[in-house]
């Protein structure tokens, strides 16, 4: 099935969009401009947009119940978000021997842990490292990972999917949800190379992982059993780089944009780059899973 993603109108200009998730508790879609340091948020009801500044490069935002709104992972580390913009350091940036490195994309699993990796702002290969955050430490969960990017979690909990961009390809591990331990990891599917690089992720309640794919113009819809594409949603922006599903029946996908690394004549030929999109599917999501602060 082929769609055609449509902006959403009054969106944001971001040098790299990233990051969008719905929040279950106040129905409304935030994402992030990485280089900028800011978070983005979107009522679909009255169409307002409003922004945080974080100050620094921020790689993901996950929904928050408690004390914070959202909780972000910034450049100087994880970040708690109240709704009137107040940010509380919980734990400080991990990669202290690479200073050169930056939190990327990240997402709660069901227990409420916050999964989020890192890699280096030049793609220094191996550079970065996938983290788990439950409230008080990060703690190391694979090493040695070179883009981290797309995480999602099958609709019974039981398996992990992930991203390294620069693999190409989706990985599967075995998921204990009590523990958050991981095993047997292996290759669920390649990705074809020219059908862009593998960015953000998410999943829909049939089991089937939505990609965006980086320099690939579209979110591709794919079959985690045969690794076959179901679904391809073409977006007028070169850079696709996360997706999420929203609305109140989580039937509508929402995707962000880049204008990084895109030359001048692209940005002219793509003036829509670095926006927010979004389309109806037939599809829903499943709810974003919290953390618990």
């Amino acid at each position: 099935m082929l769609y055609k993603a449509k902006l959403v109108a009054g969106s944001p200009l971001c040098e790299l969009g990233e990051s969008p998730v719905w929040h279950p508790i106040l129905n409304e879609m935030f994402w992030v401009d990485i280089t900028r340091g800011i978070v983005h948020r979107l009522d679909i009801r009255t169409r307002n947009f409003r922004h945080y500044d974080v100050g620094s490069m921020v790689g993901a935002v996950v929904p928050a119940v408690g004390d914070y709104m959202l909780i972000v992972a910034a450049e100087k580390g994880i970040l708690g978000l109240t709704e009137s913009g107040k940010l509380d350091l919980l734990v400080e940036y991990p990669d202290s021997e690479m200073p050169n490195n930056r939190f990327n994309d990240g997402k709660c699993d069901a227990a409420g842990r916050f999964w989020i990796g890192s890699m280096n702002k030049n793609v220094v290969p191996k550079a970065g490292n996938l983290y788990c955050f439950e409230g008080k430490t990060l703690q190391l969960k694979q090493a040695g990972v070179t883009i981290s990017n797309g995480l999602t979690w099958s609709p019974d909990k039981r398996t992990m999917y992930y991203i390294d961009t620069f693999e190409h390809c989706v990985w599967a591990y075995d998921f204990e949800l009590e523990s958050g331990k991981t095993s047997n990891k292996r290759v669920l599917f390649e990705v074809p190379k020219e059908a862009g690089a593998p960015d953000g992720m998410t999943i829909d309640s049939k089991g089937r992982v939505w990609i965006a794919h980086w320099g690939g113009a579209a979110v591709r819809c794919w079959n985690p059993v045969n690794g076959e594409t179901e679904a391809i949603v073409e977006v007028p922006a070169p850079h696709v780089t996360s997706c999420s599903f929203g609305g109140p029946d989580l039937d509508t996908l929402y995707i962000t944009t880049a204008r990084e690394g895109l030359t001048e004549k692209l940005l002219s030929e793509f003036p829509l780059n670095g926006q927010l999109f979004s389309i109806r599917v037939n599809a829903n999501g499943l709810v974003a899973d919290t953390f618990h602060s």
